[in-house]
């Protein structure tokens, strides 16, 4: 008994050191016109922040007893580093390193709770905090009141705040998570930051996080916590949590010294006794369509770009700013990356238009400074000419990754495979053994971007190797005679490959590294998806420039298209009945069929597709993965659900996907879909982060865009769906090489080494992007993809879009594509909706790209317009497959277009 209770004083003890949150001295509740509100008592942070309107709750409350130790941040905490001016060290302190209850302060008049931080903070602390909870203006306000205590200057290289939101999915089910959690990203803009909070139905208020007074979203700060226990912190359903930074310079001078930050670091200098004060207020937003209104409303800038903030040197930009304080000077850095005009888009009173031209390759920070002192950052991303970094891709791939090796024991060769752009290598071996295996998104990622680089821009050498690639490897190696698919190629099993050398340096004891049984399984379905693409690909270039295909026929390639996905849904295969990334290619492959009048393989196809899409027709999350919460699933859901006029269960994917792919005026998370956990599984820098642009991107801006196509006044959509579709041109270097995804942490800020899963990045882009012609009620006729090169009396655009494939005319809803060929020039009479077409046999701005024979025009409505009928061309032209043949003539070809 006497060992139990010294046990039991043991364990209470224990339990004592580590509770320091004081939840079980209870609650501080305030009421707001806006929010229901709990503070912990002790420590005078948040334990709820609920939406009086639907008592959403932003704060994981129900999660707060397993995050309550110290070195565990939560929203009302406070981190920095300072120094007296003179020293160069910089001193740490932060309210959550050892929590102590902090001393509550009487309040009054717009004051509902205050406390004095100092038994939270070290003893070393040169600053003296007090921090506020005040309602101004009906609107809450977190404060710090920040003072030099010290008899000497004061220097701050470092204040933040760390943002605690309910973005665990930790032991949920995938009701709890989709109804109680969301995610959150920052717009790194300065004076003109905010934090935007999206509860994951896409259907809730989100909450909005803004500057009080001069107090900038400098920095984003990754919070390092410990990862020992539940709920897991900076695991697959856990992310973790991020810091708003007013201040950066003391991280910027040590562990980020070696990264050019998002924003210039600053510090700043209190003499003794002086105080500033910093803070944030929480606004809700009616949806997450209003959020850059209910900014505008707070009296904060905002900026609008097109058609993003990724820029090709051959596209012209837009920028649009308001803000009731005029520009005073705008500057850029690097100097010289961009240069900038006014226009005179505007049509509304309130806004302000540049016409932004990118000049150096990479990113770039445009600061604009008003004249009351604000001072704003948007933050750019300029790549070669379009269709140029398509080119690059290509060649890229099909050399410097292009493997052949006849002593090669795992029949890889030849094929397009993984690649280490620091070493600058192919990557033949990785203990994830489908990397250097050909299969999964990390080991197909390469060999899929280059087929569907030839479906976009054909070239008769790479069109040759990938020939190669399909009828040798693929079809011989990857893809068994029945079409089922491997997990991979390569394995790790010394005795079946004893001429092999396995490098010694790699650990093989972990679950990864397959054995040949592992690797040679064929239950994944979502390696089914891009056998399937490559294929399609193929059919499409053997189909629309014949002279390029040598080994097979167009029929052979897509009948190996629909023998796989025959054999993917078949029964034998895992994952079937989930979305899968890419699969807007079935969809495509069976537009296809029918169009080729091959009947039975496209009701077979449909019926495949129905049997799927049935099944989550009856689920209200039908989005899930391999994974406890994903953005791979809803993709492939929308597609179908669309197709099969399942209303409902298309409205409940787009808007999951709205909830997790944001509109910031930043070139990294505009348009970039969540994705944090690929990097363990494809990426050479392995860990846990926020990343951007990696496959989630491209294919979630697919049913996005699909949206906008049939409700082309949701402009919200465009500029959305545009942004993730023009995410993975960012990906590809100087030289061509791809990455799978940027790494967002601030001492990092940079591209990862590995190719890995980039191609189903890829694959989204071809499929979606195109040039998008819109009348905007307050900026006028413009072109996502193109240049406006005049208003009247006919709308004349330059297609500029990485494809020059696919234009859509938002005034009519409808849609030109061309199966072969290039866009040039649109002109549109508003008036008389007619319009004229200039086609050319090959895109401008890249050298090798192969002639197209003749033109291939395609038109479909995609939604319904008042007055509006199918335009058809007004001079008979030959129908091959649904498509109107274009003769060129020197390589160029005009169409005339009337309803």
């Amino acid at each position: 008994m006497g060992v139990f209770l010294q046990v039991f004083s043991v364990f209470l003890i224990t339990q004592v050191a580590l509770a320091q949150l004081g939840i079980s001295n209870g609650f501080l509740s305030l009421t707001t016109p806006t929010f229901s509100v709990q503070l912990v008592k002790d420590s005078q942070t948040l334990y709820s922040l609920k939406a009086r309107s639907n008592s959403f709750d932003f704060i994981p409350g129900d999660k707060m007893t397993a995050r309550q130790s110290n070195n565990q941040y939560h929203l009302g905490d406070i981190t920095f580093r300072a120094r007296q001016v003179g020293s160069s060290a910089w001193i740490s302190s932060s309210s959550a390193s050892a929590r102590r209850p902090v001393t509550p302060l009487t309040v009054s008049g717009s004051t509902l709770a205050a406390a004095d931080l100092a038994p939270t903070l070290p003893s070393t602390s040169l600053l003296s905090i007090t921090r506020r909870w005040v309602l101004e203006d009906n609107v809450l306000q977190l404060l710090f009141d920040v003072k030099n205590s010290q008899n000497a200057a004061v220097e701050i290289g470092a204040l933040g705040i760390p943002l605690e939101f309910n973005n665990i999915f930790t032991d949920r089910t995938a009701a709890q998570t989709n109804e109680k959690c969301s995610l959150f990203d920052p717009y790194p803009g300065q004076d003109a930051g905010y934090v935007q909070v999206t509860p994951l139905l896409g259907t809730l208020p989100p909450l909005v996080v803004l500057p009080v007074g001069r107090s900038p979203l400098e920095g984003w700060r990754f919070l390092s916590e410990s990862t020992s226990s539940t709920p897991f912190y900076q695991s697959q359903t856990f992310e973790g949590l991020y810091e708003w930074q007013f201040h950066t310079l003391a991280y910027s001078q040590n562990e980020w010294s070696k990264v050019t930050p998002w924003n210039a670091p600053s510090s700043a200098t209190l003499q003794p006794n002086q105080t500033r004060t910093y803070g944030v207020q929480f606004r809700l937003a009616p949806s997450i369509r209003e959020i850059e209104n209910t900014v505008k409303a707070a009296g904060k800038p905002v900026a609008v770009g097109i058609p993003g903030y990724i820029l090709p040197t051959d596209q012209l930009g837009k920028l649009f700013l308001s803000y009731p304080s005029v520009v005073q000077s705008i500057t850029v850095s690097p100097s010289g990356a961009l240069s900038w005009t006014t226009n005179n888009d505007v049509k509304t009173s309130g806004w302000v238009g540049y016409s932004i031209t990118g000049r150096t390759w990479g990113r770039s920070r445009l600061s604009i400074t008003y004249a009351d002192g604000t001072l704003q950052t948007v933050h750019y991303y300029v790549t070669k000419g379009a269709t140029q970094v398509i080119g690059d891709l290509g060649n890229f791939l099909t050399t410097s990754q292009w493997f052949t090796s006849s002593t090669d024991p795992f029949k890889r060769s030849p094929s397009v495979i993984s690649y280490d752009r620091e070493v600058n290598a192919i990557v033949k071996d990785d203990p994830r053994a489908w990397i250097p295996g050909l299969s999964d998104e990390a080991g197909a990622g390469s060999w899929l971007a280059a087929a569907m680089k030839q479906y976009a821009q054909p070239n008769a050498a790479e069109v040759a190797k990938m020939e190669q690639f399909a009828t040798q490897t693929l079809a011989g190696s990857l893809q068994n005679s029945d079409g089922t698919v491997k997990k991979s190629v390569y394995f790790y099993q010394p005795a079946l490959v004893p001429s092999y050398s396995y490098p010694t340096s790699i650990n093989w004891g972990n679950w990864w590294s397959w054995n040949q049984a592992a690797s040679f399984a064929i239950d994944r379905a979502y390696d089914y998806v891009h056998v399937t693409a490559a294929y399609w690909a193929l059919y499409r270039v053997a189909r629309n420039y014949p002279s390029l295909v040598k080994t097979q026929t167009w029929q052979w390639y897509i009948n190996k298209a629909v023998q796989t996905v025959t054999a993917m849904t078949g029964g034998r295969v895992g994952f079937v009945n989930v979305g899968l990334m890419g699969e807007t290619v079935f969809r495509l492959l069976l537009d296809d069929l029918k169009r080729e009048g091959l009947t039975g393989n496209a009701t077979l196809v449909e019926s495949r597709m129905k049997s799927r899409a049935s099944v989550w027709a009856g689920q209200r999350y039908p989005f899930g993965s391999e994974m406890a919460w994903d953005s791979t699933g809803q993709e492939g859901v929308y597609a179908w659900a669309k197709y099969f006029n399942d209303t409902t269960t298309a409205t409940n994917a787009l808007n999951s996907v709205l909830a997790y792919q944001p509109l910031i005026p930043h070139w990294g998370y505009n348009g970039n879909a969540r994705r944090y956990w690929d990097n363990i599984y494809g990426g050479k820098l392995q860990r846990i982060e926020r990343q951007i642009h990696h496959y989630g991107s491209g294919l979630n801006a697919l049913p996005v865009i699909s949206s906008f196509e049939s409700s082309p006044s949701d402009y919200y959509l465009l500029r959305v769906g545009y942004g993730g579709l023009s995410g993975p041109l960012s990906n590809i270097d100087q030289s061509g090489f791809a990455s799978a995804s940027f790494h967002s942490f601030p001492d990092t800020l940079k591209w990862d080494g590995y190719s890995g899963d980039y191609g189903p990045n890829f694959s989204g882009h071809t499929m979606g992007i195109g040039t998008y012609i819109i009348n905007h009620p307050d900026f006028g006729w413009q072109a996502f993809g193109g240049t406006v090169l005049s208003t009247s009396p006919t709308v004349q655009v330059q297609i500029r879009d990485p494809l020059r494939r696919r234009v859509y005319i938002a005034p009519l809803g409808q849609i030109l594509t061309l199966d072969a060929g290039a866009f040039s020039t649109i002109s549109y009479n508003p008036t008389t909706h007619g319009v004229v077409v200039v086609i050319t046999a090959t895109p401008d701005g890249v050298s090798g790209a192969a002639s197209a024979p003749n033109g291939r025009l395609l038109i479909q409505q995609r939604a319904i317009v008042s007055g509006v009928t199918l335009l058809k061309p007004t001079t008979s032209l030959t129908i091959t497959a649904g498509a109107f043949v274009v003769p060129f003539t020197s390589g160029q070809a005009t169409v005339n277009l009337a309803m």
